[in-house]
């Protein structure tokens, strides 16, 4: 019965591109095929016992409880306009070179990217903020839109990320099951941390590479950025600088810093943020009840999102295992010419193309609980593999025509800029993310050197 497996599948992905709510899609559509086949008795239906138990560890899961802290903080961070006065306050420190505003933009989106974690609130503020100053300093609305949707997937990488912290859920548990299948009886684990410090490097290395393209174009066409004539109001002084900078850095290294560490469990460090964050808020004088209000409302429904989402996704697996679905990927991959070489580059691709129709949190909990214990059992390193999966959606999300970072910059690009320019403007950047993927994969180190370090794995 390994073909209603894919037919599950598809039916999935067809049902979401028809725009039903994605977890009711993914457990409702799971229940209707395991009725069928529980009346045609081709599915046991026993296996539905286990998923209250389902429920209830995703409940009581820990590390998930890192989720709304995180979400939290950003959100906070967001309405207590963070963004705005990082970004003036860079854009007169770097104004005046050629490629100076989009440089800071860069630099705002990473800060930004590790304080809220959250790609389409980044794009979006990002888009309000800086592609009306960008435009009217004479920027190209390719470069402009380019460099904005570049800056706000860093969310995906940079940590503390959210989606981090739920694909180390997922990568813990496929991992035990690869080992498992190995004949491995005290498995090894993986944790959020390791991931965390597993994409520090590669995130830098983007962000690098991201801001050597923005400087040698600048070099070779001037008239795409042209530098900006400092007026009096546009000095910035050194303490400007550090009131911009300090609270947002100083509220990263308590999170980051405290996890990699050893001090704090990710969720126990996403307390310090939302809690950091909330006080930043209050200094500021960016928070009253309303505000308050609106906040924890925020959080509430981007949770309830995500983890309606993971509850599906649970109904989902249990079906598609039901079927023998994960049988059928096994030894789909594991007949793949090129070996473990060409099972990666075959899921890679497919989660790509996935990553248009369908946003990571549905690819995390949907498609990594199906191929990672497959790919983690030929002997891959679980924080490599979910590094690379990462900065591959991340990709995906760029990529024209369907990428998710077009769709929210477009909502708020004024009429000026076109769609056709906005997609000419990313595509130097997904090939500078094809290219990092390629050093990845070249050098895996790059990614397990500080966890091994840190952790001594």
């Amino acid at each position: 019965m390994e073909w209603v497996a894919l037919l599950l599948f598809v039916s999935v992905i067809l049902v979401l591109l028809a725009g039903f709510p994605v977890a009711f899609t993914l457990g409702g559509t799971a229940l209707i095929f395991a009725g069928i086949g529980a009346l045609t008795g081709d599915f046991n239906d026993a296996l539905l016992s286990s998923l209250p138990n389902r429920v209830f560890g995703i409940m009581t899961n820990e590390s998930l409880v890192a989720v709304p802290l995180f979400v939290f903080m950003g959100v906070t961070l967001e309405r207590a306009k963070i963004a705005e006065e990082l970004l003036d306050t860079l854009g007169g420190l770097f104004g005046a070179l050629r490629g100076g505003l989009g440089i800071s933009v860069m630099l705002v989106g990473m800060l930004l990217a590790a304080s809220t974690g959250i790609v389409g609130a980044t794009v979006v503020t990002m888009g309000l903020l800086a592609l009306p100053t960008m435009l009217r300093r004479g920027y190209s609305p390719e470069i402009a839109a380019g460099t904005i949707c570049a800056s706000g997937t860093l969310g995906q990488i940079i940590p503390p990320s959210i989606i981090l912290v739920m694909l180390g859920d997922v990568m813990t548990s496929a991992y035990q099951q690869a080992q498992l299948t190995m004949g491995i009886y005290s498995p090894k684990t993986v944790s959020v941390g390791d991931l965390f410090a597993g994409a520090l490097l590669p995130g830098l290395l983007l962000v690098g590479l991201y801001i050597s393209y923005i400087v040698v174009l600048a070099h070779f066409r001037p008239a795409v950025m042209p530098a900006h004539v400092r007026g009096v109001d546009d000095q910035v002084s050194y303490v400007q600088i550090l009131k911009a900078l300090l609270p947002p850095m100083a509220l990263i290294f308590a999170v980051l810093g405290s996890i990699l560490a050893g001090l704090a469990t990710p969720t126990e460090a996403a307390g310090v943020g939302a809690m950091g964050a909330l006080l930043l808020a209050v200094a500021r004088q960016q928070l009253n009840i309303d505000r308050l209000r609106e906040i924890t409302r925020s959080t509430l429904k981007i949770s309830s999102m995500v983890f309606m989402i993971l509850i599906g996704a649970s109904i989902f697996s249990l079906v598609f295992r039901g079927y023998d679905g994960d049988v059928a990927v096994r030894n789909l991959l594991e007949s793949l010419p090129g070996g473990v070489i060409g099972a990666v580059m075959v899921v890679m691709l497919i989660m790509f193309l996935l990553g248009f129709v369908l946003d990571f949190i549905e690819i995390t909990f949907v498609v990594v609980p199906i191929v990672g214990p497959v790919l983690l059992a030929m002997g891959l390193d679980p924080v490599w593999l979910g590094i690379m999966i990462a900065i591959n959606l991340q990709t995906s999300f760029l990529t024209p025509p369907f990428g998710f970072a077009l769709f929210y910059l477009r909502g708020v690009a004024p009429p000026t800029v076109s769609t056709g320019q906005i997609y000419r403007g990313v595509i130097p950047f997904v090939g500078i993310q094809i290219f990092a993927l390629i050093i990845l994969a070249i050098f895996p180190e790059i990614v397990t050197w500080l966890p091994n370090k840190i952790y001594g794995q």
